[in-house]
């Protein structure tokens, strides 16, 4: 260790010079740094649990007073919870094609396909590069990511088993039926007993609850199946109704939000109050089910030996509506929609002074790719869009950050179409293929909860500007608009 330290201080005291004497950029100097100190440290193993249609307060480590979670609340303690975690894109497919690629849609598609990967931009899947640079890799659940035509997700991990719903209760060999939570994580525990000792690994946990089955409108366990073994949990508690529930904040929205599938859905899940008090408490179980389901996954990481050199990685593919602004689902603008748990419990020595932290800044699901290559020490590809997390999980502060971030939906279109930006006062949305009423701005500061429409207000008029300006600025960054959007016609 005291040959590391003194190599790295040597390094580190070359790079400094370089960058001193104006023959290092600026950014090629952070990134050598960052390669010092990740090669002195054995590369770590990564386990990454991700589930469906959770919003970052559904945690009893974010504050919510019903649902217990408590192997989650422990990584919290022993990790870092990012409070204000975001995805790019609030639908499944994309959101979990950013994560694969560290891509925005507008960067790993095309204006006819924004919403599938390229061969391209395939070329920066995570997991690839984990591969080649000598991880074992494995992906157990939820994949539903559009690829290229002809791709095989099979050719692209050591191991992979596609594990969806519909139904969430799968035949097994004797006969008997076991929830797709308690599947996937079996599936974890067979891959961690077979790991080799001397290999690193990266290992996908990807869960398909919360998300509800949409074929099954029965209230309770047809619509939300939850795991027998929290059979009963939340029966005896009344659950407030939504806080953002009002039926006047549904009446504010434009009317091609009121006619979208955020409100066809919430006929379908919280429509009456009996209804509600059903399908909540089932929601609550799948995410207990979670829970326990990780509980048995985390036992057996400590059983093998892997869990003082495994980062452990807990999020959610996007947000979820429940029964907030008359809505259910996502894919619409609101923090609901786009705000996602996150917590990274990195054990390793290097991460203690980060240990039991809340993060506040703005981070987001492209973040994570180029932040796990980062640790593994491998090259990060040059068009990734996100940032590197690991200085925030060690509880340093990090060299540069970003001041805003650019949000996009291409997929459910026409009505749930649309791009837009936030930063800490603002945030600007606009649904580009609606001919009137479609931009919101929003002054997060005085109205967090998004009740007040300010884009025809001429007292915001110029913070509307500069909002159009930055979200303008992200899609030229990203990529060409999608086709057919009003931003596309402007611009011709």
């Amino acid at each position: 260790m005291v040959f590391l330290r003194s190599a790295r201080l040597a390094a580190k005291c070359l790079l400094a010079a370089a960058f001193a004497a104006g023959t290092l950029p600026l950014q090629q100097a952070l990134a050598q740094d960052l390669a010092v100190e990740n090669a002195a440290q054995q590369r770590p193993n990564f386990l990454f649990f991700l589930t469906d249609d959770q919003r970052n307060d559904t945690l009893g480590c974010a504050g919510h007073e019903i649902i217990k979670t408590p192997t989650i609340d422990g990584l919290a303690k022993r990790g870092v919870r990012f409070e204000n975690m975001f995805v790019s894109h609030s639908i499944c497919w994309v959101s979990r094609a950013s994560i694969l690629t560290g891509m925005t849609a507008r960067s790993f598609g095309t204006p006819d396909e924004p919403d599938r990967v390229t061969e391209a931009s395939m070329a920066g899947f995570y997991p690839r590069l984990l591969h080649q640079a000598g991880y074992r890799t494995a992906h157990y659940g939820k994949f539903h990511t559009r690829l290229p035509r002809g791709t095989n997700p099979k050719e692209l991990y050591d191991e992979i088993e596609i594990i969806h719903l519909n139904p969430y209760f799968k035949k097994q060999p004797d006969g008997s039926l076991r929830h797709e939570t308690e599947v996937i994580a079996d599936r974890g525990i067979a891959f961690l007993k077979s790991q080799p000792k001397e290999q690193p690994f990266a290992l996908n946990l990807w869960f398909n609850a919360g998300h509800a089955e949409d074929g099954d409108h029965r209230p309770g366990i047809g619509h939300f199946p939850w795991p027998k073994a929290v059979d009963g949990m939340y029966d005896d508690i009344e659950v407030p109704a939504p806080r953002l529930g009002d039926p006047a904040i549904f009446e504010s929205q434009p009317d091609f939000l009121k006619e979208s599938i955020n409100r066809k859905r919430w006929f379908w899940r919280w429509d009456t109050p009996e209804k509600y008090q059903t399908n909540i408490r089932a929601y609550f179980r799948m995410i207990s089910g979670i829970d326990q389901a990780m509980a048995r996954v985390l036992k057996t990481l400590e059983a093998e030996g892997f869990a003082d050199n495994t980062i452990v990685i807990y999020s959610a593919d996007n947000g979820y509506y429940m029964g907030d602004r008359g809505f259910a689902g996502k894919w619409s603008h609101y923090e609901q929609s786009l705000r996602v748990p996150l917590i990274i419990m990195d054990p390793r020595p290097s991460a203690d002074a980060g240990r039991g932290r809340v993060e506040q800044r703005n981070v987001m699901n492209i973040d994570l790719p180029l932040t796990f290559l980062s640790w593994a020490g491998v090259k990060v590809p040059s068009d990734y869009d996100g940032m590197d997390l690991s200085a925030t999980v060690r509880g340093e502060g990090p060299r540069y950050w970003r001041s805003a971030m650019f949000f996009e939906h291409v997929a459910v279109r026409p009505n749930l179409s649309w791009e837009g930006a936030r930063n800490d006062r603002y945030k600007y949305a606009r649904y580009f293929d609606q001919p009137k009423d479609a931009e919101f701005l929003h002054d997060l500061q005085k109205d967090p909860d998004e009740l007040v429409n300010l884009a025809n207000d001429p007292a915001y008029a110029e913070a509307l500007a500069e909002m159009r300006i930055i979200t303008e600025q992200f899609i030229e960054r990203f990529g060409a608009p999608v086709t057919g959007s009003l931003y596309a016609k402007k611009k011709d």
